[in-house]
């Protein structure tokens, strides 16, 4: 008999809630499946946008403070908090939050899951010795490794070397309710200047190495003399915004590229695109390349992580290999030129944002994921 849903109670366990891919994950997840799913969040470090968001939603947060470096006493205070909310399920996500492992372990807690969601700006490959090797010993007390891509998914059996019938992949999901294609799209390009014959191309996301959008500009440096419309967006904040101030600066782009910082309206920042660009060296399954598509843009995506799970190159969008400027450029170039080419593949990505990655389906992956794990400790205990 299938265990009630709403039985389970589950802790979540992240490094910060701040605005990035995972942290949105964890919030979608979280609100589609309340009332089904009892759910809490620990915080390692601190909160942030995100975790506003969920509060509003009636999720309780911990902050835990962690100290700089090595904090020592990190998962005795982990098992604390797993003492006094009694969680079915410990779910921690990504590298930093790795003592939650130990915690919840120390804490008895039945079921302990641990997620890979994509790559940090310290280990953009995934090659660090010393976090792979603590991942492998911890797998043999996780019940159940996720990963958000195949690619992720083969790097924790092939590199980090966890046992294949332990590893899950759950791929991520977009509100297609939310992020869809606007009739006031004429109106946010003329808010922001832009004329109907400009091709506006752009990326949303944390200002962050990892994620390289000043590729960006020196594309278009390469691409201004024979296409002197088009125009660069770069929406979102972090640690690499005032360097991509003088990136700018230094090539000249003072009058054709422009970072727009944090953006609440993420929708209306994409229904102003032509072209979505992700010019990551390092992904797990990138929400906003879901989120592009669901709005009906061709997205041209470097050839890394699970990018290429999500965009079909010559189809939906372009793949070109990471650091490449020129295949940057030729790609965009392509699109520039051709408005059909754009609504084709455009439409063609939306189609597949429907069929295969909407929100309500990882919703119900992630539920049975729950129900499944704890199921099987209760029938064995």
């Amino acid at each position: 008999m299938t265990l009630a849903a709403d039985q389970i109670r589950v802790l979540h366990v992240i490094d910060t809630l701040g605005v990035g891919g995972t942290e949105l994950g964890l919030a979608n997840v979280v609100e589609r499946t309340q009332g089904r799913i009892s759910h809490a969040v620990c915080c390692v470090r601190d909160g942030g946008a995100t975790a506003d968001r969920l509060v509003a939603q009636g999720v309780p947060i911990t902050m835990l403070h962690k100290r700089p470096g090595n904090d020592w006493g990190l998962p005795l205070r982990f098992a604390r908090l797993c003492r006094d909310l009694a969680p079915d399920v410990v779910h921690t996500r990504n590298w930093g939050s790795i003592d939650g492992i130990v915690g919840a372990r120390l804490a008895r807690v039945p079921v302990v899951i641990h997620g890979e969601h994509g790559r940090e700006a310290t280990d953009p490959d995934g090659t660090n010795r010393r976090r792979n090797r603590a991942r492998r010993m911890l797998s043999v007390v996780v019940d159940r490794m996720v990963a958000v891509s195949d690619q992720l998914g083969r790097w924790l059996v092939d590199e980090v070397g966890v046992r294949d019938a332990k590893v899950a992949v759950l791929k991520n999901g977009v509100n297609v309710d939310k992020f869809q294609p606007r009739a006031d799209r004429a109106a946010l390009r003329a808010r922001h200047g832009y004329a109907p014959e400009d091709i506006v191309v752009g990326t949303v996301g944390r200002l962050d190495p990892v994620k390289n959008q000043a590729a960006l500009l020196a594309m278009q440096a390469v691409l201004l003399p024979a296409h002197p419309r088009v125009r660069v967006v770069i929406a979102g904040d972090g640690p690499e915004r005032a360097a991509l101030g003088r990136e700018i600066d230094r090539y000249g782009l003072q009058e054709h590229a422009i970072l727009l910082g944090h953006c609440d309206d993420v929708p209306a920042v994409l229904n102003m695109l032509d072209v979505f660009v992700l010019p990551s060296i390092g992904e797990g399954m990138c929400n906003t390349i879901l989120e592009a598509m669901a709005v009906g843009l061709p997205v041209v995506a470097t050839r890394v992580g699970g990018n290429p799970e999500l965009v079909v190159d010559g189809a939906t969008g372009a793949l070109v290999p990471p650091r490449d400027t020129d295949a940057l450029a030729e790609a965009i170039a392509r699109y520039a030129g051709d408005v059909q080419l754009r609504q084709v593949h455009g439409g063609a990505g939306r189609q597949r944002v429907l069929q295969e990655f909407t929100l309500d389906r990882m919703a119900e992956r992630y539920v049975a994921l729950y129900e499944r794990e704890v199921g099987r400790k209760r029938r064995a205990a």
